[in-house]
């Protein structure tokens, strides 16, 4: 998602081809290299019961009404309309619904669906650079077998090549993936064509009749299958969440004219190719290019699952910056790589877990056939969840009536929830990999997110309400001394801890006095007229409250620079920041379970400093302890 240096919003016709391309070379890596696997991993279920055509155009028009179903119809043209300012992805649909509802329980519940919607999407990034790169890889047994011993070594030094270059951005590689994926999907179609050429017959797959007749012969298997027909709508959730860097209409563009028809072409493909020869279940991707150019296919293929891991990771990075804005996650390091694209962010602490995450899976699964068992049960979590979502929207929102929101999103909903509960049979084959990383942040979100409640009212509790300090102060006989202080507080209306251990122990205040709130919003960005709010409470006491959307990174000392246009006079080589370091305990009648309480203190005392995430010069900072019990 970060990785987008072309602004799709800008209009032009010079730049209209271009965001097609980046659009293709961002969005549509992880779902075009689905045919790597998919076809395969699907026909895989009946090797042992016979593969004859009702098989093969079975599978194939699963898979064919799988895309037009859940990508075409669900993702592309109902699921996009329901863009928060033009920002896309589960998060930002979580906002938005929350923002159509009244009642604080429906709200609640909104926020939960959003949160695990977006610890499975974290489960799915796991999975996708190990499958992808893999697969690509085993290339290499097709073309050149006195290789394959070197597979798994290979593969561990993409990945790692991979996971080292995100730290220098993606602005300068991302140029090169449009273009990239354009030869992609252009060559797989016309290695469809040239199978299906040999055996049109396949196109009559398009019938939704086929899967009908596999369902009826034999429900059990095709429902088994329905696990693995999800490996090719993966990445569909990208469509939606990349919306914010393209817009709507490229994206909707580039899967109409260029990708649907080269995926479907290639699957068809595949599928003439293993009705011909059924032994090419082997490998039918690479077996249905022509030999001579197999190799080079090898390469190519491992470019483009490059460049559908680094969307992944990408969209990761910036899911992570989300919720660290909505609070749900610490603090965490938020580099910025490209000098003028806000999305081009590098976070060292989720790229070096995604990192270590991804090995361990290679070589802990060896394959891409093992691994296909714990991909997709994340996936079909997050449609589930984005369906939901995208339920109150269209219904409060939208204005749809309850009848047309239930007939259509019941649909999808059921759909969605056949995908998972086909994929639920995989769970010990490796399912369980996926759920496990999402359980674990689902546990940590929430622990994260309950405490900084408790704390927060734990702070109201044992602070001094603002107005009574000011009402005080005429006749209080504290010193005021030269420069500025700038103190940061949760609320604004309360005296923050850090100037009354500064009053007690220095006994001073200084001439000008900045009371610094920092308010995160539930919408994407905020147009600068709306950054700041500058109130004067006292004489040289201001409270400043600054806004920043779940897609935007804190820096205030570059907005604390713009208050001279509000009349307040601020020289930043004049201004201190007194900052509480808080230590946090347990009370002596804690207010959480205890391991909740534990993983809420283990991710405080790792988060990263308040001085390193707004971007405060260190040297200009005075810290203060505090100790809380919550």
């Amino acid at each position: 998602m970060g990785v987008s240096t072309i602004d799709a919003r800008v209009s032009g016709g010079s730049l209209r081809l271009a965001s097609l391309i980046g659009v293709l070379g961002v969005v549509y890596g992880d779902i075009g290299t689905s045919p790597l696997y998919a076809l395969k991993a699907s026909l895989e279920h009946f090797r042992h019961h016979g593969i004859g055509s009702t098989e093969v155009l079975g599978v194939l028009s699963m898979i064919f009404w799988a895309l037009v179903l859940t990508v075409t119809v669900k993702y592309v043209l109902l699921v996009m309309r329901a863009d928060n300012r033009g920002e896309g992805g589960i998060l930002a649909l979580m906002a938005l619904a929350q923002r159509v509802s009244v009642r604080p329980s429906t709200r609640a519940a909104l926020a939960l669906i959003g949160i695990v919607g977006a610890s499975l999407f974290f489960g799915d990034g796991v999975i996708t650079p190990a499958i992808s790169v893999l697969s690509a890889v085993e290339g290499l047994e097709v073309s050149a077998p006195a290789l394959k011993d070197f597979v798994l070594p290979l593969c561990a030094v993409v990945i790692v090549a991979l996971f080292v270059v995100q730290s220098r951005g993606t602005g300068r590689v991302g140029r090169v993936f449009g273009p990239v994926m354009v030869v992609w999907f252009l060559l797989i179609g016309a290695f469809g064509i040239l199978a299906i050429a040999r055996h049109p017959f396949v196109l009559a797959a398009i019938s939704p009749s086929y899967a009908a007749t596999l369902c009826v012969r034999d429900s059990w298997l095709a429902f088994i299958v329905l696990g693995s027909v999800v490996l090719a709508v993966t990445g569909a959730e990208a469509l939606y969440a990349d919306m914010g860097h393209f817009g709507a209409r490229p994206i909707k563009f580039a899967w109409l004219s260029l990708v649907l028809p080269s995926l479907t072409l290639n699957y068809f493909g595949q599928g003439a190719l293993i009705f011909a020869d059924p032994a090419a279940l082997e490998n039918p991707f690479y077996l249905l290019v022509p030999a001579p150019l197999r190799l080079a296919m090898v390469v190519l293929a491992t470019f483009a699952t490059v460049i559908a891991s680094q969307s992944v990771i990408s969209g990761a990075f910036s899911l992570a910056r989300q919720c660290m804005q909505l609070g749900y996650l610490p603090r965490m390091t938020v580099l910025h790589t490209g000098e003028t694209e806000e999305g081009q962010i590098y976070v060292p602490q989720i790229n070096g877990s995604l990192a270590v995450a991804v090995l361990i899976l290679v070589f802990a699964f060896k394959s891409s056939d093992s691994l296909a068992s714990a991909y997709g049960i994340a996936v079909t979590g997050t449609f589930f969840c984005t369906g939901l979502l995208a339920m109150v929207v269209f219904r409060r929102q939208f204005r749809w009536s309850r009848a047309a929101t239930i007939a259509v999103f019941g649909f999808f909903l059921v759909l969605d929830f056949i995908f998972f509960a086909a994929n639920t049979l995989k769970v010990v084959e490796g399912g369980w990999v996926p759920l496990a990383v999402g359980i674990a942040l689902l546990a940590l979100m929430t622990a994260w997110h309950r405490g900084r409640e408790l704390l927060l009212a734990r702070w109201q509790q044992d602070s001094l309400p603002l107005a009574s300090f000011l009402a005080r102060l005429p006749q209080s006989r504290i010193v005021r001394v030269q420069g500025t202080a700038i103190f940061l507080t949760g609320n604004p209306d309360y005296v923050p801890n850090a100037l009354l251990h500064n009053l007690k122990h220095n006994k001073v205040l200084h001439e000008r006095v900045l009371l610094v709130t920092v308010n995160n919003i539930d919408e994407p960005e905020v147009a600068p007229d709306h950054r700041t709010e500058v109130t004067e409470l006292a004489p040289g006491i201001h409270r400043v409250i600054i806004r920043y959307g779940f897609t935007e990174s804190p820096n205030i000392p570059r907005v604390l620079e713009t208050l001279q246009e509000h009349g307040v006079p601020f020289d930043p080589m004049q201004a201190s920041y007194f900052l509480g370091r808080e230590t946090i305990v347990p009370a002596t009648v804690p207010k959480m379970p205890v391991w909740r309480l534990w993983l809420f203190l283990v991710m405080a005392r790792n988060a990263v400093s308040a001085t390193e995430f707004f971007r405060i010069p260190s040297d200009r900072v005075v810290e203060l302890g505090v100790r809380v019990a919550i």
